[in-house]
């Protein structure tokens, strides 16, 4: 029995509104039998980069020729266009306002195309729910095996930012941000165990962690493995090195969001030499 195709659905819609479910309507209403995933709809409003990353951090995880449909869209009804972009693996239908950045930086080969051809959306479109107008039935076509081609033409001036990386400063500070701050409040930043070897080597340094003037000095391999409102550092599912604290709100503690610098002493930084008289 062949397998039933699946759209994934990331919004900042939340669900409080009747806006994700009309766009399952009109899924369903073009393919009965396709399977729709909620990834997320708590992208924080009109945040494209929380949009992106969720996008990121999820994707892969899905059979190949999943369809990921992503509406994070403040630039609704303006000249921005639907986009269709294609992978080995999946394929991503999102508007083009840097959402997909992450993908293209991810995967190779990426193939892009402006959706023009409006045969395909609900009629008349409208000027504030393009998801539902636009993306959606966009989406479904394809999970209907509709070939990419018929939707629009390449493009390879698609709209893309680059993702903040870390800095190195002399020989024993490394420099981040902060990502995002998740549900429990644990602090994901953009440094990633390759960044920081030495960290994890079978007998590292003495390091720490300082944001926002706070430092933390303890590395554990699990959130459980700390104790009550100490603050410590794990390398998170994604990848990527976090703040955390046990049954706590790291980001509370510390009073940050995302884009706060994050520095990372390693090793005794050598005493300063006075200068001579």
């Amino acid at each position: 029995m062949a397998r039933k195709p699946i759209i994934t659905l990331i919004t900042d819609f939340d669900t409080v509104d009747h806006f994700v479910g009309t766009i399952k309507g009109v899924i369903y209403g073009i393919n009965p039998d396709v399977e729709i995933v909620d990834i997320s709809h708590k992208v924080a409003s009109y945040d494209i980069f929380d949009g992106a990353f969720t996008l990121a951090q999820s994707y892969r995880f899905f059979p190949a020729d999943t369809i990921h449909l992503v509406v994070v869209d403040p630039g609704v009804g303006t000249s921005r266009r639907p986009l269709l972009a294609r992978s080995m693996n999946y394929k991503f239908v999102a508007p083009d306002n840097g959402v997909l950045s992450l993908i293209y930086e991810r995967e190779e080969n990426v193939e892009v195309r402006h959706i023009t051809s409006d045969h395909y959306f609900l009629n008349p479109v409208s000027a504030t729910f393009q998801g539902r107008d636009v993306f959606a039935p966009v989406a479904a076509w394809l999970s209907k095996w509709v070939e990419v081609d018929k939707f629009g033409d390449p493009i390879t001036d698609y709209t893309k930012f680059t993702s903040p990386r870390p800095k190195k400063v002399g020989d024993n500070l490394i420099k981040g941000v902060i990502l995002k701050i998740d549900k429990f409040g644990n602090i994901i930043t953009n440094l990633l165990p390759e960044d920081l070897p030495q960290l994890f080597a079978e007998n590292p340094p003495p390091f720490k962690i300082i944001i926002n003037q706070q430092e933390i000095t303890k590395l554990n391999l699990a959130y459980s493995m700390g104790k009550p409102s100490e603050l410590f550092a794990i390398v998170g599912s994604n990848g990527y090195l976090e703040v955390c604290t046990n049954r706590g709100s790291a980001a509370k503690i510390l009073n940050v969001n995302r884009g706060v610098e994050v520095g990372v002493m390693l090793g005794t930084p050598s005493p300063a030499v006075p200068e001579s008289a």
